[in-house]
């Protein structure tokens, strides 16, 4: 069974997650510059069967696309043209950071570990993964 890869879209880097290839598990998988995602992308899906992309869907608390809504537009046409064979859905994001930032605290991980943003980018797509897979019905 092939693999669902989510990203957290990001100006500088961005945070990439995937399913286990039974679909049971999220996973961080990596956190990239930006300009360079693409690249990554065409050797992981080289490497792995990725049946779906899930882009977080940035949102204001009040359900208005927040201000970073328009470079994700862009980010997920670019996306559709250079894998016209996946499809790529979309995930509200609201509070995914905050909830990822929370999840390292409560982790134990030191200081350092914690003001990490590459580390909270990632964790981030976890979460955007997880609640997909949860919203579809993947996960009860």
């Amino acid at each position: 069974m092939p693999r669902i890869l989510a990203i957290d879209y990001g100006t500088k880097r961005t945070g990439l997650a995937v399913t286990d290839p039974l679909q049971l598990i999220a996973q961080s998988l990596a956190t990239v510059p930006t300009g360079d995602v693409f690249g990554f992308l065409k050797k992981y899906f080289d490497e792995e069967e990725v049946e779906l992309i899930v882009v977080g869907l940035p949102l204001y608390p009040d359900g208005n696309p927040a201000q970073i809504a328009p470079l994700v537009d862009k980010f997920v046409k670019q996306l559709n043209k250079e894998f016209p064979h996946l499809p790529v859905a979309m995930q509200d994001e609201r509070y995914s950071s905050e909830t990822a930032k929370d999840f390292i605290l409560k982790s134990g991980a030191r200081r350092k570990k914690r003001r990490d943003k590459s580390l909270v980018d990632k964790v981030s797509a976890a979460i955007i993964l997880e609640d997909y897979m949860k919203s579809t019905g993947r996960w009860s």
